[in-house]
């Protein structure tokens, strides 16, 4: 009768465990599937990023999930939830998606924007692909006229953490 009651317990807390597993998942916005790329310290050691040197266009997703043969990108935002995403935050999805079908040749159909109120679901279209490419080919024919873009802040914190700090000659942060 003893096993028993342990069997009890146990089948309790796994189910309590899935429960609040489930919870925790739902609250991070992803989606179900197994996480293959992160960028985070917490999860697994930090992944080179995505690179297309065609497009020359470099990114990391906070995460992609696998479901199936699909690869999902995830970008986790923090601060205010805005009551729509913002077009930085979609185009910078976009390009996840791109670089995802150019380094693997399958398609995201979408990637996810998770805000801390909030998440969307954004589909990944021709329509918002050609506006992207029409986007990184302004940026790349504006580069050429310049001697580079002016730093556009005053934050140590900031200079530590962007992604052009080894080349940049503007960097506050050694």
């Amino acid at each position: 009768m003893t096993y028993l009651y342990i069997a009890l317990l146990l089948i309790l807390a796994a189910a309590l465990v899935f429960w609040l597993a489930g919870r925790k998942r739902k609250k991070s916005g992803l989606p179900g599937g197994e996480i293959i790329y992160a960028d985070s310290r917490l999860w697994q050691r930090v992944t080179e990023p995505y690179f297309d040197s065609h497009l020359r266009l470099s990114g990391k997703p906070d995460f992609v999930i696998k479901q199936g043969h699909t690869s999902i990108p995830v970008e986790v935002k923090t601060g205010r939830t805005p009551s729509a995403p913002y077009d930085s935050h979609i185009f910078q999805l976009a390009a996840y998606c791109v670089l995802i079908d150019r380094a693997t040749g399958l398609r995201p159909p979408y990637g996810i924007l998770h805000y801390p109120e909030r998440t969307y679901k954004i589909d990944f279209t021709g329509e918002l692909e050609d506006s992207l490419l029409d986007l990184l080919k302004e940026m790349h024919s504006r580069e050429k006229f310049s001697n580079g873009v002016p730093r556009s802040h005053e934050s140590e914190a900031r200079c530590r953490k962007c992604g052009f700090r080894k080349v940049c000659d503007q960097k506050l942060a050694g």
